[in-house]
């Protein structure tokens, strides 16, 4: 294909004469070689990256469509309140994930003070054992024990440092970085232009899915000065889905609510990033690895998730018009998950007042989740255990890694010493469940909300 063609070809993709032509430049110095056909132009296939509070949901994420999966330990990174991992379950999560051909990636992307170094250079020890794949790093020191420590494992620099510039970029690759996470805060024309100017080994990983902070890249300051709790430690309690009022300087004491409505404003309150209605863009980036948010999601979520930009991805890859096609398919199964609205974030340009919600900060839910089959017996029972309440003869889904959605009636439930049950009303009760369809060990239970 002539250069003609190509400018032809991409002029009506883009907005404006500026973007059009750092595209083109990327292009130009990426050495990459136009596909024929309705074909998505990329330089190679990018990795879906999925988060993992517990071994479960590590399962999950590689059963329905994970080409990686970052998860934290029980210490050093920055979800203190999730599950998180002890060595022996990180130990097991990347076998099960190793053998499957997915990577683990372990974070440990606190800003670590002098009290926390001993401890790091110990983890890491430990981590050298079980070998992930990855260490996502934040901190300069942590990121020089690591490479003292582990210098095997490869080192990815955490959205944390606050990577907005391709000189950002070729510092941490000076360093031994093999990929720097971008900030939330860049748009497409920006990340093209970042991976034109940086070494094509140097990998881009970018959040395309999941909870935004209102903060700069989640440098948040909020938490510790109303409650102690660290957010860069690992202990935010999300100040931003407070509720506010005004007071004015001269009245103390005097609180003037800011009503949106009758249960008050919520000032801070970001919309969801969701953009899987823009896969061939995010293709077009130079984007590595397209990760989603949510390392204290359920394994629901993360079944919705993987299972959705899996498809959506190779879907995009193989025609742009079969995407195109299967595009409510995709945000019927993402409207599944627990969400509060979607925005495409800084991607098109700076979030307006659009990308705030302000009437309250509850989640969107569109699905209970009811477990995950962990073993089927020789009578076809389905052994799980039980996350939320269902009952026998009530109408539930069967969530299948393939990506069908199977409507089955539950037929039996019968506990563990193999006593029969009306419903399953206690949380992490272990079950035998017989359904009007047979079912598979990893398939997802789930239930409509009404």
């Amino acid at each position: 294909m002539n250069k003609t063609a190509v400018y032809k070809r991409y002029s009506e993709r883009f907005k404006d004469c500026i973007e059009r032509l750092s595209f083109l430049l990327y292009k130009e110095t990426a050495k990459k070689k136009l596909q024929n056909g309705n074909k998505i132009d990329i330089m190679k296939k990018p990795e879906l990256l999925i988060p993992a509070s517990n071994l479960e949901v590590l399962k999950t994420a590689v059963i329905f469509g994970a080409d990686a999966v970052y998860i934290g330990g029980e210490a050093f990174g920055l979800r203190a309140k999730a599950k998180n991992f002890s060595l022996e379950e990180m130990r097991k999560g990347t076998a099960f994930a190793h053998e499957r051909g997915v990577k683990v990636y372990v974070t440990a992307n606190i800003l670590a003070h002098n009290r926390d170094l001993e401890g790091i250079r110990a983890y890491f020890q430990e981590l050298r054992e079980i070998r992930p794949d990855a260490l996502i790093i934040a901190d300069p020191g942590v990121f020089t024990l690591a490479g003292e420590i582990c210098p095997e494992i490869e080192r990815h620099i955490s959205t944390q440092a606050n990577n907005t510039n391709y000189m950002t970029y070729r510092f941490w690759k000076e360093q031994g970085a093999k990929r720097v996470v971008s900030a939330r805060e860049l748009t497409l024309s920006e990340l093209r232009e970042l991976r034109a100017n940086i070494p094509e080994e140097l990998e881009i990983e970018t959040f395309i899915h999941g909870a935004m902070c209102i903060s700069y890249s989640g440098r948040c300051l909020l938490s510790n000065y109303f409650t102690g709790r660290d957010a860069n430690q690992g202990s935010c309690t999300h100040p931003c889905r407070w509720k506010y009022a005004v007071v004015e300087e001269t009245r103390p004491g005097e609180y003037f609510p800011v009503y949106e409505n009758d249960r008050g404003t919520f000032l801070f309150n970001s919309k969801d990033l969701c953009m899987i209605e823009h896969i061939p863009e995010l293709l077009e980036s130079g984007i590595d690895s397209f990760k989603i948010e949510g390392r204290m999601k359920t394994a629901l979520y993360v079944a919705v998730t993987a299972r959705t930009y899996r498809k959506a991805i190779d879907d995009c890859l193989e025609s742009e018009e079969l995407y195109r096609q299967n595009m409510g398919w995709y945000k019927e199964q993402i409207a599944g998950c627990t969400y509060r609205e979607f925005t495409t974030g800084f991607f098109f340009g700076r979030p307006d007042e659009t990308s705030q919600i302000y009437g309250n900060s509850t989640y969107i839910k569109g699905y209970t989740y009811l477990g995950i089959v962990d073993g089927v017996d020789a009578q076809g029972y389905l052994q799980l255990e039980q996350r939320n309440k269902f009952s026998l003869g009530e109408t539930i889904e069967i969530m299948k890694p393939a990506g069908d959605n199977v409507l089955v009636q539950v037929e039996a439930i019968v506990d563990e010493d193999g006593n029969p049950m009306e419903s399953a009303p206690h949380a992490r009760q272990k079950l035998r469940v017989k359904l009007s369809q047979k079912g598979e060990v990893y398939d997802i239970l789930r239930k409509k909300e009404t």
